[in-house]
């Protein structure tokens, strides 16, 4: 592929011009399809969280980890099914992120080990959360509670 090189794709009456990176509906994708750009976009997004201790040490546990499920694991768990196979380096970057944000609602200190954490808030490593949310589109494909273009694919 690098020796193939295309500037621009031919479109009815217009050209469009090729990009390296393009986002749709929040995903970030590059032309070779690593991942490290949707990667580095949701790192990037989630790691506001260091914006949100002021505000957390305020409030009582419950509200902290509402907050921090709000607006850090849901930058998580968006479009995180194209995650499926990639790289380990890719997704222990967005498990440092989930486990900054398990220590954000906790106290825990940086010392202390991340499994009983996330155990004790009933969160799963990234690389669970994965595969959970792939099982749950095939479960519902296969009951027909998923769009149809995804049922026909199962």
């Amino acid at each position: 592929m690098t020796k193939v090189s295309v500037d621009s794709v031919p479109i009815l009456s217009t050209t469009v011009p090729t990009v390296d990176i393009v986002r749709d509906l929040g995903l970030v994708l590059d032309s070779q399809l690593t991942m490290c750009a949707y990667v580095n976009s949701v790192c990037q997004s989630a790691y506001y969280q260091r914006q949100l201790r002021p505000v957390v040490c305020s409030l009582s546990a419950d509200a902290a980890r509402a907050v921090v499920q709000a607006f850090v694991l849901s930058r998580l768990d968006y479009c995180n099914s194209v995650m499926f196979g990639a790289a380990d380096g890719l997704i222990q970057r967005l498990q440092a992120v989930q486990n900054v944000a398990a220590r954000l609602v906790t106290g825990t200190r940086r010392r202390d080990h991340i499994s009983p954490v996330l155990r004790q808030l009933h969160w799963l490593p990234v690389r669970q959360r994965v595969t959970l949310k792939l099982a749950v589109l095939v479960l519902k494909a296969l009951h027909g509670l998923a769009p149809r273009y995804l049922a026909d694919d199962c």
